[in-house]
């Protein structure tokens, strides 16, 4: 069982003015609290959970006061300043509420003068005049109406001045709306400012009718009546706007039923009145003047289907439909509403229209209830089930039973389940067994196939009204039918729900209709029996849902159950042991008692000592062949509902057994089952050991003599530590070298866990550290498995060592550090592309240690003496800055190298790693937290020009036309003219004769001399590079590619990660952050520059990764000649495609190489709130582009612009 965090509560304080605190400190008395004082204190905190506790104060104190303090002038202050803190309050702030109930305990003699406070707070209020303020004032006259007495007596006394408001406000933002067409940002505000406005007249309506029906507002020349008018028509005029939201228009239906209601007279015609809206057969002559005037647009235009479906809302919400107090008008209102309602149901096809649909016919089928309990023998008959009205509803369940919308199913349901029960009112003396409308139903419903979703809500609303037995008569097969269709994930829950509806109405009729428990073998066989047989010899599917849905709600019903289902399976366990493809009976038995005990239905401990299920039992299902079982038998010793339970010495021993054997998974998803079931058995042991010390110390010495003979807490603790020790050498031992990768995988996750779980916290015991658990063996096993191919296995050694880093550190004596540090150096140059990656992890590791400078300035790095003497300075930052150094000083010299032979460099020293543990180390770094800012200015800019340096020697490569072949080498004759071609394409940085001429294979040499005498001399038929121990090696095409591709993409990651790890630094001025805006711009147009000319596609894929990172940083930034960058260069490269520019660099082929990515960068940097300005211009480009001239036209278009533009539209 996990227990939610309970969510912290913000509440923001209120302050009171200058004005306010004199009048106070006016008021207010040192030598005793008196009401001034009070108010003073509380508005001095800052803290709004404090405040509130001091505002339920002021009542008791208020209480105390005698009779005469009403003519305190203190009293008349603090009501004034209770009323303005009221009304400045936002609706949303806790101490609205706490301060409105308070103030509901005023005393009487108290009363007025609250009461003139408040009116005059709220006259002020009423005075607003700005369209954009009035959203406060509503929400404050909402407030007043909810639960608040002396709220409620002040718009009283105010009414004609807020029925003026809120006539006021609609027409005013009504007019604002209309005024700010096309702002969608604006227009948004305004429609919930309108729907607000709606719903606080309505609510004023409503609690204040009695004053609404006074005598002076009948009178048609009233200002009230002149209001309710205006009121009404402004409803009707949103009600018919269709460019309204449509939460508006449905409250606006509401609105006006609700006003038309309190207006119209004589009420008992009112009914017809709608009747007549709704079918459209208004005659004017019968209908009151002020109605036309008002809803004249109701009367004589043919009303929309939305109109009428919220129109039809309105009445069903706002009608009285209990008590038949309307008479047989509206009784053939609710009929006509429900043949409107069905004949909208074929027209509004929309999302939103047809969820509003279903959820008014289910609301209907609520009034038909609340009506049927008083209603005449004739809406009776035309209610039953048999009659058109019910016909009709029931086609749209089918029609709608499996609608994609989850709310229009939910409803659908609902509807059913409403019409059942308006059949059986209709009916007097209601049998089910002989009903036919029931039997008629069943009969349909089981005759569907059990693939149609909404087949099983019905039979379930259905199994309610009849019964399960009365179902089960027509076919006993039907619970075997719905287990069989749980193979189906999609079906699962909904069969699992009927089945739980079915079982469970069926156990009541057992329980009711016999005294004894004969019944429940029978109960058995129909619903527990079927169920252990697909767990035996089911598919994995079919089993793995089964337990998933239906076991827990079975176990719910009837957990005695339990023993049954043990003693059926424990039987046939020897003859079934199951196989890799099926459980049986031994998993369907784990899987049985891991569900039971993880929903708090089974003690293990009990079925265990008492001989239920057997030691043996559960070591067999530890170590089955099918994974499954192997799960569940773990899940069963770690997982329960009670977090603190105690683990038995049994469940330790059996756990140690099942390490034993099952480490080595070679299923991802297993493997990730142990890590996370044993880490629930670790959180169970830490929390239980916090229960266990506590127990200790509260216990006596007397108590622990009497109890001598049970289990101390303290020797359950050493059970504990003993049993974690014990785990953490299994898990180390079987990290030895060379150990597979799931091994490994398993046991660094289970360490993981460990080292988080049972970590220390100030001031509580904690009955197991890993730490101490640590020597130098370890921790070299550790760092061995950096040397794993597999990165995963890299990052959790990674993690594991950070968590224990104290100690893993302190082992490392200088002699270590500096081999570890050496071989760090020495792979972050192989030519072998995942030695990098474990040099990065390694220096990651390393740059944590205090002796890291110390050798870092033995390999001869800069160094400045100052950051030694400064103690404020981090060892991390310090190490990273050096590491940093070293790592620049040798890929500058290897780039060097590189310009003279790009073969020596792939070869022997690929500069790519480098530049990745570059990276590596700098992700770790706090950038908002640098002491050495200078040195790291220095540094960022060194970064990006040695970015720019290695970029210029590749970058020929993979910006040619065949990067995948290009290397001046081939097997044959006939591929070198096309590379000598390719050669001349590109201007590259190698001073050697790399680029100067083709070349053919040494082993490929059997091409005769003359064949290669157009092409270059017959002797330089082999191209041969020395690595670094001399030997002699053929350099292979890819291993150019290789080296080529992955320096653009580590620059690439690196610039990103400078972009990323300094967004907020990028402002107007240069010296106020560590990259300036100079350089900024210089990596945009280095992005720019390798995206739109780059034709390897992991090369400009990893540059449009930190492209995305730049593009995303410029969008946020303070420099407004930054954040107009995205627009300048999609401007640009839209201007290049529309050119036609024979000498563009751009690439039509290789579907447009980097260039969508490029347009998808720089449109993704827009905010989401915006406009989307640039996706629009976009489009408007590329539209243009693609579209195909008129065939008149003389012109046509060219090819690279139609290709890029359309391979544009596919991507974006």
């Amino acid at each position: 069982m996990v227990l939610k965090k309970k969510k912290e509560i913000q509440v923001d304080a209120f302050f009171l003015d200058h004005q306010q605190l004199e009048k106070l400190q006016r008021f207010s008395k040192a030598e005793e609290q008196n009401l001034a004082s009070l108010l003073l204190r509380c508005a001095q905190l800052s803290n709004g959970i404090q405040q509130i506790q001091c505002i339920k104060q002021i009542m008791p104190l208020v209480k105390k006061m005698d009779q005469n303090s009403a003519c305190d002038p203190m009293v008349k202050a603090c009501l004034d300043i209770l009323g303005e803190t009221y009304f400045s309050l936002g609706t949303k702030n806790p101490l609205k509420k706490v301060l409105a109930s308070s103030l509901n305990g005023l005393p009487e003699q108290f009363m007025t003068l609250a009461v003139q406070s408040f009116v005059c707070c709220l006259g002020e209020e009423l005075k607003t005049t700005d369209v954009y303020l009035y959203r406060k004032v509503l929400d404050n006259l909402a407030s007043c109406m909810e639960d608040f007495s002396l709220g409620r007596a002040s718009i009283k006394n105010l009414f004609e001045e807020v029925l003026q408001f809120l006539q006021k406000s609609l027409l005013d933002i009504q007019e604002e709306n209309r005024q700010n067409n096309g702002n969608r940002i604006v227009q948004t505000q305004l429609m919930h400012d309108l729907l607000i406005a709606i719903k606080v007249s309505m609510m004023f309506v409503q609690k204040l009718q009695e004053n609404i029906q006074g005598s002076l507002w009948k009178h048609h020349k009233s200002f009230v009546w002149q209001s309710m008018c205006s009121l009404l028509k402004s409803s009707t005029n949103f009600l018919t706007d269709a460019t309204l939201l449509q939460t508006v228009q449905t409250t606006s239906g509401l609105a006006v039923i609700l006003f038309t209601k309190a207006m119209y007279e004589p009420v008992e015609e009112l009914p017809s009145l709608i009747s007549d809206l709704l079918l459209g057969s208004v005659k004017h002559a019968g209908v009151p003047v002020w109605f036309v005037n008002n809803c004249g647009t109701l009367c004589t235009e043919e009303l929309s289907d939305s109109v009428l479906l919220f129109l039809c809302h309105g009445a069903l919400a706002m009608l009285e439909w209990k008590n038949g107090s309307m008479g047989e008008n509206g009784e053939q209102l609710l009929l006509d509403i429900a043949s409107v309602l069905l004949s909208l149901s074929s027209e509004l096809k929309e999302s939103s229209m047809a969820t509003s649909l279903s959820r008014i016919l289910a609301i209907w089928t609520n009034s038909a209830l609340a009506a049927l309990v008083s209603a005449s023998p004739n809406l009776k008959i035309k209610l039953n089930g048999n009659s058109d009205v019910i016909g009709k509803l029931l086609e749209y369940i089918y029609t709608h039973w499996e609608h994609p919308l989850d709310a229009v199913r939910h409803q659908t349901k609902l509807i059913f389940k409403n019409l059942l029960q308006i059949h059986r009112t209709t009916i007097t003396g209601f049998n089910e067994k002989s009903d036919p409308f029931f039997a008629r139903l069943i009969k349909h419903l089981l005759s569907l196939e059990w693939h149609v979703k909404g087949k099983y809500a019905s039979l379930g609303c259905l199994v309610e009204c009849v019964g399960t037995e009365n179902i089960l008569q027509l076919d006993r097969t039907i619970p075997v039918q719905i287990l069989d269709v749980m193979n189906d994930q999609s079906l699962a829950p909904y069969a699992s729900d009927l089945l739980e509806t079915m079982f469970t109405n069926h156990k009541t009729h057992f329980t009711l209709s016999f005294k004894d428990s004969t019944w429940i073998d029978q109960w058995h066989d129909i619903w527990v029996s079927p169920l252990l047989v697909i767990l035996c010899e089911g598919n994995h599917d079919q089993t793995t849902y089964i337990i998933d849905y239906y076991l827990p709600k079975l176990l719910k019903c009837s957990p005695d159950s339990l023993s049954y289902m043990i003693r059926i399976l424990q039987a046939s366990a020897d003859a079934n042991q199951g196989s890799r493809s099926t459980r049986g009976a031994l998993g369907a038995l784990m899987a049985c008692l891991r569900t039971a005990r993880a929903h708090g239905h089974l003690e293990l401990s009990n079925i265990m000592s008492s001989g239920l299920v057997s030691t043996e039992c559960i070591k067999q299902g530890l170590v089955h062949q099918h994974n499954q079982v192997c799960i569940d038998a773990l899940g069963l010793l770690c997982e329960t509902h009670r977090s603190t339970e105690i683990v038995s010495m049994e469940e330790m021993q059996l756990i140690q057994f099942f390490m034993m054997y099952n480490l080595n998974s070679q299923s991802p998803s297993v493997r990730q089952q142990i890590g996370s079931l044993l880490r629930k058995l670790f959180c169970r042991i830490q929390e239980s050991s916090q229960v266990l010390y506590k127990l200790e110390k509260n216990k006596t010495k007397q108590e622990l003599l009497e109890n001598s003979t049970e289990r101390h807490p303290l020797g359950i603790l050493q059970q504990y530590k003993d049993f974690l020790s014990s785990v953490c050498d299994r898990l180390f031992e079987v990290l030895f070298p060379g150990s597979s990768h799931p091994t490994r995988f398993s046991a660094l996750t289970i360490l993981g866990s460990i080292a988080e779980i049972f970590s220390v916290p100030k001031g509580q015991a904690q009955v197991f550290q890993l730490d101490q658990e640590i020597d130098s063996t370890r921790v070299r096993t550790l760092i061995q498995c950096f040397t794993s191919t597999f990165e995963e296995v890299k990052v959790l050694a990674f993690g594991l060592l950070m968590k224990i880093r104290d100690v893993a550190l302190n082992l490392q004596d200088s002699e270590n550090l500096d081999l570890l540090f050496q071989a760090a150096m020495d792979l972050s140059t192989s030519t072998k592309p995942y030695d990098c990656v474990t040099a990065s992890y390694l220096l990651n590791f390393l740059v944590h240690h205090e002796g890291l400078q110390r050798i870092c300035l033995g390999k001869r790095v800069e160094h400045n003496p100052q950051t030694d003497e400064d103690t404020s300075v981090s060892t991390v930052e310090k190490n990273t800055l050096s590491v940093i150094k070293l790592l620049l000083v040798n890929v500058e010299e290897e780039i060097f190298q590189a310009k003279k032979s790009l073969l020596q460099a792939a070869s022997s020293f690929p500069m790519y790693g480098r530049v990745h543990c570059i990276t590596g180390v700098l992700q770790q770094l706090p950038f908002n937290n640098l002491t050495l800012v200078t040195e790291w200015k220095e540094m960022v800019a060194r970064l990006i020009l040695m970015s720019y340096r290695l970029s210029a020697v590749v970058s020929p490569v993979v910006q040619s036309s065949s990067p995948e072949g290009l290397i001046p080498m081939d097997s044959d004759s006939e591929s070198v003219g096309r590379l000598q071609m390719i050669l001349h394409e590109i201007q590259p940085q190698d001073t050697n004769d790399y680029f100067m001429q083709a070349k053919i294979l040494k082993e490929h040499c059997k091409v005769e001399p003359e064949k290669l005498s157009d092409h270059r001399p017959v002797e330089n038929i082999c191209t041969e590079m020395r690595g670094k121990e001399r030997q002699t090696c053929d350099v292979t095409a890819q291993m150019v590619l290789v080296c080529c591709w992955r320096s653009m993409k580590e620059v690439s990651l690196l610039l990103g990660t400078l972009c990323k790890l300094l967004p907020s630094q990028a402002t107007s001025e240069p010296s106020d952050g560590l990259i300036t805006v100079e350089q900024v711009k210089n990596i945009g147009d280095y992005f720019k520059h390798h995206l739109l000319q780059s034709r390897h596609r992991g090369a400009f894929e990893l540059a449009y990764a930190g492209f995305v990172q730049l593009t995303e940083m410029l969008s946020r930034c303070n420099s407004e000649s930054l954040c107009k960058m995205p627009e300048q260069w999609l401007s640009c490269v839209l201007e290049e495609i529309k050119s036609c520019d024979p000498s563009s660099t751009l690439c039509a082929t290789r579907r447009s190489a980097g260039i969508p990515f490029y347009i998808q960068a720089l449109l993704a940097s827009e905010p989401k709130k915006s406009k989307t300005d640039l996706l629009k211009m976009t489009m408007k480009e590329l539209m243009s582009l693609a579209a195909p001239l008129n065939e008149s036209s003389s012109v046509i278009p060219q090819d690279m612009e139609r290709c890029c533009s359309v391979k544009l539209w596919s991507f974006l």
